[in-house]
């Protein structure tokens, strides 16, 4: 794969739609991807969305976790990812202890896991749409 463009996710309905999508939890953080709405897809580009909970902490402990979720990201994200698929990264609380290359270590492990299990849905999905439309009326 080359190298991807990341777009931003800021609206609430792009979060929501990435949290009913493939979800993959380490302990560093959690994973939630689903792909790009065809009006908003672009070829060559993913879509990239951070969030914290107050679980994680106060306003200084969830903005210091994000901020580790988009350096890691940065890394790895633009080589990996797949187009046209919305990511959001979920801090948890051991996202402000753990060591960058263990992060590092989490994002790819869901990353690779959450794309295989995408494929999966997206070819069930597929099956079950050929399967309603062939059906004899």
């Amino acid at each position: 794969m080359g190298k991807l463009k990341a777009d931003r996710l800021k609206k609430r309905a792009d979060f929501l739609r990435a949290q009913r999508g493939v979800r993959r939890s380490a302990a560093g953080l959690t994973l939630e991807i689903c792909p790009t709405p065809v009006l908003l897809a672009e070829a060559g580009h993913f879509r990239l969305g951070f969030t914290a909970s107050r679980k994680v902490g106060g306003a200084a402990e969830r903005n210091r976790a994000k901020r580790r979720l988009r350096a890691i990201a940065a890394q790895i994200l633009p080589l990996q990812a797949q187009e046209r698929t919305d990511y959001v990264l979920v801090a948890r609380v051991a996202t402000l202890t753990r060591s960058f290359p263990d992060l590092l270590k989490d994002l790819a492990q869901t990353l690779a896991a959450a794309h295989v299990k995408l494929a999966q849905v997206s070819i069930h999905a597929d099956a079950g749409a050929g399967d309603r439309n062939n059906a004899p009326s």
